[in-house]
């Protein structure tokens, strides 16, 4: 049976195999489970930070504010 999900291959550190396992039998779920959260938890601070740079960016003293239903 064909999945939506695709496999990744990596290697980890003694230390981050025996965390990610022990968080793993703390919550009850597969090691690759965790770890698949644990990525997209790191990718969503990721992004974040762009958009938080982009705002900081454009927070400017003479910026000119429009209404939201404007911008959409």
């Amino acid at each position: 049976m064909a999945t939506t999900k695709s496999r990744l291959n990596i290697t980890l550190s003694r230390d981050a195999k025996q965390a990610i396992a022990k968080l793993a039998k703390r919550d009850e779920v597969p090691d690759a489970t965790l770890a698949a959260r644990l990525i997209e938890t790191a990718l969503e601070l990721e992004e974040d930070i762009v958009w938080d740079k982009l705002a900081t960016e454009r927070d400017a003293k003479d910026a000119t504010f429009i209404a939201h239903n404007q911008a959409w």
